[in-house]
């Protein structure tokens, strides 16, 4: 908490204000907790707002297909703003990650964003996707690979 007051107050050393240092290749772990953040955070007040302010209950959700395509395309149209926006959702935030293009090194345009979403969705349906990154020596997963993005930790500078 210090730093956020010091950097309020600009109190940083001038050697933190410039570009920061990413390290290569995000752990698989920390990606999957940072998702999980983001189910919490995002998905689950979509889902709840839509269940019982919306509709009539979890009944009614359930039987509903278009509901839950619907409260899917308002997590992805969120996410994809993050990812377009800050490079980075809460969950990722929250681990010190961020997703950039693999070669400009910038966060990601709105079509590599769409196209990231859509491939993740394909890659989370089938068994293939769920394990690519642990046959991969650089861990991409496939929705990197199709978007040209990677996922790297953020170095804290000293």
């Amino acid at each position: 908490m210090a730093r956020w007051r010091d950097a309020k107050k600009n109190k940083l050393p001038t050697s933190t204000a410039s570009t920061p240092e990413f390290s290569e290749n995000a752990p698989i772990l920390k990606r999957l907790k940072g998702f999980i953040i983001d189910m919490f955070l995002i998905m689950m007040p979509i889902m709840y707002i839509t269940t019982y302010l919306i509709m009539d209950g979890k009944d009614d959700f359930q039987n509903s297909d278009m509901a839950r395509w619907i409260t899917s395309f308002v997590y992805g149209a969120i996410i994809v703003a993050f990812w377009k926006i800050k490079g980075q959702t809460p969950g990722l935030k929250a681990y010190d990650l961020i997703i950039l293009d693999k070669q400009s090194k910038k966060t990601l345009s709105l079509t590599k964003s769409i196209l990231r979403y859509v491939t993740f969705i394909i890659s989370a349906m089938s068994i293939v996707g769920w394990f690519v990154p642990f046959f991969r020596k650089d861990k991409a997963t496939l929705q990197d690979m199709v978007a040209g993005s990677i996922v790297v930790s953020q170095e804290p500078q000293k």
